[in-house]
């Protein structure tokens, strides 16, 4: 009974989040006539408003919202640039508080840039050693055993999860700091509806660190082929 537990609480603590962030998000997506326009339209009258001039839109692949600080655009998903709904407007709002925030040389604006390579690095490295690690076990005439491959894979991939942490500060700035605000006191929503946004711009801010959790279940999974 209490190893049935511990597989619950394994995977509720790295599946849960993920879990989570998508059904918040797909809870709020349907069309809502009387919002004043699409995702799309709300990031380029943003941009307009607080003269980020050299800041675009446009549409990548569903589920890839983020703003390129190379490239000085805002990419949101097709669901977002024309969706009609609360978590269309929450992430365009929240995509944009970062474009602010790097536009305007925040301090915090530089968390993603310090940290997200990092955890790229990491989740490949982790990725490398969980088919890798045999042969180098081998090329280094190091002693193989499975435990020692669990550990360095564990390891890396929980570096690169804490490391997501790090730029939580910057996630949470571009929603509680920039979007909820903007879309609070700028009229954008009702006040009824101000409550639902808070919980899909806390998905936003969340959205790294439960995508880092999700790949380490497939770590863990890998390993009990």
């Amino acid at each position: 009974m209490l190893w049935i537990l511990g597989v619950l609480l394994f995977l509720l603590l790295f599946c849960g989040p993920n879990l989570w962030v998508k059904f918040i998000l797909k809870r709020y997506s349907q069309t809502r006539d009387y919002l004043p326009g699409t995702g799309g339209e709300l990031a380029k009258h943003l941009i307009r408003r607080f003269e980020l001039h050299a800041v675009e839109v446009e549409i990548t692949k569903e589920g890839h919202d983020h703003f390129d600080i190379q490239q000085h655009k805002v990419r949101l998903s097709p669901s977002v640039f024309t969706g009609q709904s609360l978590t269309a407007v929450a992430v365009a709002a929240h995509e944009v508080g970062h474009a602010i925030a790097h536009e305007r040389q925040e301090r915090m604006a530089r968390l993603r840039v310090r940290y997200l390579p990092k955890a790229i690095f990491l989740q490949r490295l982790a990725a490398g050693l969980l088919i890798g690690w045999p042969m180098l076990s081998l090329l280094l005439h190091l002693p193989y055993t499975f435990v020692i491959h669990a550990f360095v894979v564990g390891l890396s991939g929980l570096l690169a999860v804490l490391v997501q942490v790090a730029m939580l500060p910057e996630e949470w700035d571009a929603s509680f700091h920039k979007a909820l605000p903007i879309l609070a006191e700028g009229g954008y929503l009702a006040e009824e509806d101000l409550p639902k946004v808070k919980r899909i711009l806390l998905a936003c801010a969340m959205t790294y660190v439960s995508a880092a959790l999700l790949k380490m279940l497939f770590f863990w999974r890998w390993f009990k082929r």
